[in-house]
């Protein structure tokens, strides 16, 4: 059992958990964005169990009716296998979705991964346009170049800070430099796409900045955040009449992704520390 402390960042651990999680969330106005909890596989076995739970869970999903969608990890899908295992599956799960009129994100893993989930998600979304989403990572020096190639790509691009440590010869480290970079690629979306941006971000002055790049560009966007994070925030841009997506991970593996919410930030500590206390 998820005790309450991790709550705060787990929608449970099972699909009618996470349905409900979702249902509350669609009536405070915010969408929801699933992720089965799960990754690096090298196991096929794994990854093929992990496909057949996101076939399902789309299946739950267009039953319930609810603002939801899906995101997947490619390590969690197969790309820890082979590139080829990992792009079987991807777009068996998008080709799902399209028949049920649902969508599904791709999350962005480490460095090493790029090349590989960028590819399948150009051929993918080709086959399945608008069906499928991709992130990208500003603090990776490529992300530019990666933009570039994808802007006409019929698939939504949700764009964040990026959290890997990855090394300085291919990442930016300083938090000023990647915050200028962020503010750069979200600038060059809103010039060069007319729809599917995702902005992922949980500061403020991001946010701000889409609003007004949305306004001089007359493009429709989305906010996505974590769950447990500014949650009061997420409920407040939506009564606003933004587009919101909270991004909810659940089941059985909980456990290492509360204690990576908890050391990530600050103020997740102090919530922690908080809750242990019973204050």
């Amino acid at each position: 059992m998820i005790p309450p402390i991790a709550r705060r960042f787990v929608a449970g651990e099972s699909v009618p958990e996470a349905i409900e999680h979702a249902r509350a969330r669609n009536e405070d106005g915010v969408a929801v964005v699933l992720n089965l909890l799960g990754e690096h596989y090298d196991d096929p076995g794994d990854a093929r169990a992990d496909a057949d739970a996101y076939l399902a869970l789309l299946e739950d999903v267009a039953d319930s009716g609810l603002d939801a969608c899906v995101s997947v990890k490619p390590s969690q899908i197969g790309l820890d296998v082979s590139d080829e295992l990992f792009e079987e599956h991807y777009r068996e799960i998008v080709a799902r979705a399209h028949e049920l009129n649902a969508f599904v994100w791709c999350d962005m893993e480490d460095a090493d991964t790029t090349d590989a989930t960028l590819d399948a998600f150009e051929s993918i979304a080709a086959e399945y346009p608008w069906s499928v989403g991709q992130c990208l990572q500003s603090n990776l020096k490529r992300t530019r170049e990666d933009l570039d190639r994808l802007r006409d790509v019929p698939g939504k691009i949700r764009l964040v800070k990026g959290a890997y440590d990855e090394p300085k010869s291919i990442a930016y480290k300083e938090k000023s430099r990647v915050d200028r970079a962020y503010r750069e690629d979200l600038e060059f979306l809103f010039e060069r796409r007319d729809r599917g941006i995702a902005v992922g971000s949980h500061d403020p002055e991001m946010i701000a900045l889409a609003d007004r790049l949305a306004r001089e560009h007359g493009t429709d966007y989305e906010v996505q955040m974590l769950m447990g994070v500014r949650d009061d925030a997420q409920r407040d841009l939506a009564a606003q009449g933004v587009a919101v997506a909270q991004y909810a991970p659940y089941g059985s593996k909980w456990l290492s992704y509360f204690y990576r919410r908890v050391r990530e930030r600050r103020q997740n500590l102090t919530f922690a520390l908080r809750a242990v206390a019973g204050r």
